[in-house]
């Protein structure tokens, strides 16, 4: 497209002024690169949607590469972009010294193949070329074994019900990044079944009544109406004894149809986030390692007219450049806009440190800025003004001097200290003798000097972001596992358990006190955070359960133990997606929530009660709430009288009738008794390999890894194998469960037409 040269030159003008930015010694030197890599990430998106644009209009959309193109025939808008747009920027092939695999180079290549490369421009091309070629070969093993993983945890998933009666459900909304919809929400809910009616907000219509599946059309009236979120059915929270029902698993996506009983959706499921995990290792080399990163934003604009108003924003006026400006100093806070009957239409949470630019009651139009802030960098605030004194803060010891060595410009860096009893921390005293005090991370740049007298809203430090990876695929394959195996990450966020306020306490041996106390101060939990953490919060923060208090990636189990399944699910099911969508491959919702679904079947027993359990024990969900139910319908002997029942056994109340009547008959000793305790129970999220090992049929958990162990535990359990699954079946040679092989469809007599007739006319003679 000729736009490409303009789109060029104003990303060539921008890198010149964040050099520029760098030679002052304004930014450090990991936002330079950011920085850089941004502008050129968005350049390309530019210049490739233009790209798209152009081909569309050309040729009255008969273009030939369009046509490919949009069909989905064959290629994708990416390698489009490389062959008439521009390549884009490259991935380094070696690995760095820190050791993270490929960074960026930060000159993109701007040429695409229809102008032809320089030979510098070729070389730095080969290099992606090679990587792709070498990672295909590798990957192709790793996503077979991730499907037959798969399949193996969902195998014995069918249709078994038409309705299992729950009143649960998920709430569901259109995804968002922090401006625009990645996913609106009519898409996520076509094809599933609502759980309760829904009505059109402005004439009080019903739209689709409780139960019924969502089609097309209503998932657009719905969208139309502007309503936010749809409580639907699904398969997390299908109470199905044995596999799911089929509303709560919606439409059946191969034809579009509510799905039928005996369907094996899980299979398919497997099958659905498997294929593509084929594609995916092979997407690398499609690309010829051109890097693709999603650009960060560091402005957000209003996607709607309305009105503003602050929901729990904290916040202090800073004198800055363009007049007075709001600095956000809570973590909380969101904007929301409202629109003239006073409904909610849009929400943009407000990160910690940005700049707001509207006020609570200010009128926006789309494309107005809200606010600013900074994608590169942690930052930590005052709220208060006054002067700065350092505690802690001593060269070569707790702060080391970096000079840049391009310009010469001084930088201080807080450093690890040899000694454990320093704090290095900025307090900040006000003129009328109030003071704050603000603790410092390791690797944290300060910005402001000894003394200085500053203004509420200043930055006292920057801790920068590490340089972006780029995510490739193969990145993304083993991410894809490590969700499934619901793996604990390396360095897990310190998360909180309680709501609280933050208090920070002694230091240890190279590691900070960290507590939360409970707003009514009835309960307080302690968290050792080593130093060299970046603490995400401050001294008297007010913070939700489930908040990070340190950075780093959410352990999974973590969100189970504090936020409870529901949000276990979500988490899971977002990251897989994100993982995909990154890499342009589009897989139902439902096939991911069948798999998870089979991840969260099992509970460890906390107190066995009179139940059959051991504590410590990992049991079905469905075995433990029968068994809790037997519980709730029988007594525990407490002294036997004259029965022949056994202290501490477990009678039914019907039983214990019987026998409390023909012990009065015969006038002999009663029975006493108390209520039987039922057993309690937490949550686990197995991995997809754990969880395919404890089915309840050993056959197909023998059939797939561990034999002898699994041999041998089933046949000290003397267990037996009811042959429900899909794997059984095939294995012992019998027709399989599923489709017409359902027990149901076993005895029926086939008989032709005139039998029929012939029978019903005998049937009618006799009566």
């Amino acid at each position: 497209p000729e736009e490409k040269q303009t789109y060029i030159n104003s990303a060539n003008e921008k890198v010149e002024l964040i050099l520029n930015e760098h030679e002052q010694g304004v930014i450090t030197d990991t936002e330079r690169y950011n920085k850089i890599i941004d502008v050129w990430t968005h350049t390309t998106n530019d210049v490739a949607k233009i790209l798209m644009e152009k081909l569309k209009k050309a040729e009255n959309g008969f273009n030939a590469i369009h046509m490919m193109v949009d069909s989905g025939a064959r290629g994708s808008q990416e390698q489009v972009r490389q062959l008439a747009g521009m390549r884009g920027l490259m991935m380094k092939p070696q690995k760095s010294l820190v050791g993270q695999a490929g960074e960026i180079i930060e000159n993109p290549i701007i040429a695409n193949f229809k102008e032809g490369l320089s030979v510098l421009e070729y070389f730095i091309s080969t290099h992606g070329a090679r990587k792709g070629l070498a990672d295909t070969a590798l990957k192709t093993a790793d996503a077979g074994y991730l499907t037959r993983r798969l399949v193996d945890v969902s195998q014995d998933v069918i249709i078994t019900d038409i309705d299992c009666g729950t009143i649960l459900g998920i709430h569901i909304t259109a995804l968002k990044d922090v401006e625009e919809e990645r996913e609106p929400l009519a898409e996520r809910i076509t094809g599933r079944v609502s759980q309760e009616d829904i009505y059109d907000s402005k004439t009080d219509e019903l739209i689709i009544g409780a139960g019924e599946l969502i089609t097309e059309t209503i998932a657009q009236r719905v969208e139309d109406a502007n309503i936010d979120s749809v409580y639907i059915r699904t398969v997390l929270t299908c109470e199905a004894k044995h596999g799911v029902c089929a509303k709560c698993y919606g439409r059946n996506l191969t034809t579009g149809k509510l799905v039928e009983v005996g369907e094996a959706v899980g299979v398919v499921a497997a099958q659905s986030i498997g294929e593509p995990g084929t594609q995916l290792t092979l997407r690398t080399f499609h690309l010829g390692g051109t890097s693709s990163r999603i650009a960060s934003q560091s402005q957000v604009e209003s996607a709607v007219n309305g009105i503003v108003k602050f929901n729990r924003i904290n916040s202090v006026e800073k004198e800055g450049f363009f007049g007075k400006s709001l600095v956000v100093t809570g973590r909380r806070g969101s904007v929301e806009i409202y629109d003239e009957n006073d409904v909610v239409v849009k929400k943009y949470d407000v990160p910690y440190g940005a700049e707001l630019h509207v006020r609570e009651g200010t009128k926006v139009t789309k494309k107005t800025a809200l606010y600013n802030h900074d994608p590169y960098n942690s930052l930590i605030i005052t709220d208060i003004a006054g002067k700065v004194k350092f505690r802690d803060l001593y060269d070569n010891n707790t702060i080391q001097q970096i000079t840049d060595e391009q310009t010469g410009h001084v930088q201080k860096v807080v450093i690890e200290s040899k000694d454990k009893n320093l704090t290095p921390s900025i307090e900040v005293i006000s003129p009328d003798g109030t003071s704050k005090t603000f603790n410092l991370p390791i690797r944290a740049f300060l910005s402001v000097e000894e003394g200085e007298e500053i203004s509420a809203g200043t930055i006292l430090v920057k801790i920068s972001k590490q340089a972006s990876k780029s995510r490739d695929i193969t990145g993304g394959l083993p991410r894809v596992t490590e969700l499934f195996e619901a793996r604990s990450p390396q360095e897990p966020a310190v998360v909180s358990e309680i709501e609280g306020i933050v208090k920070f306490g002694a230091k240890k041996k190279g590691s900070r006190e960290i507590f939360v106390v409970a707003i009514d101060e009835s309960d307080q939990k302690k968290y050792n955070v080593p130093l060299s953490k970046h603490v995400l919060v401050q001294e008297g923060d007010e913070i939700p359960a489930g908040e990070k208090i340190t950075d780093g990636p959410i352990n999974p189990h973590d969100i189970l133990k504090i936020n409870g399944t529901n949000a276990v699910q979500e988490y899971l099911l977002n990251e897989i997606q994100d993982v995909y969508r990154l890499q342009g491959v589009k897989i139902n919702d439902k096939h991911i929530e069948v798999i998870v679904r089979q991840m969260l079947q099992k509970l460890r027993i906390v107190d066995s009660g009179d139940s059959k359990f051991l504590e410590d024990d990992t049991v079905d969900r469905y075995d433990f709430f029968e068994e809790n139910q037997r519980m709730m319908n029988s007594s525990a002997i407490v002294t036997k009288g004259d029965s022949k029942l056994k202290e501490g056994q477990v009678v039914s109340k019907a039983k214990l009738r019987e026998i409390e009547a023909d012990l009065k008959r015969k006038a002999k000793k009663e029975v006493e008794v108390r209520e039987a305790k039922p057993a309690t129970f937490e949550h686990i999220l197995l991995g997809i390999t754990q969880a395919a090992l404890s089915t309840e049929s050993f056959i197909s958990a023998a059939s797939f890894q561990e034999t002898t162990k699994v041999l041998t535990n089933a046949a000290i359990a003397a267990k037996n194998d009811t042959l429900r699954g899909l794997k059984e079946n095939v294995v012992m040679g019998q027709l399989i469960p599923a489709g017409t092989g359902l027990k149901k469809y076993k005895n029926i007599i086939l008989k032709s037409a005139e039998q029929e007739v012939t029978e019903s006319a005998d049937v009618s003679q006799e009566a």
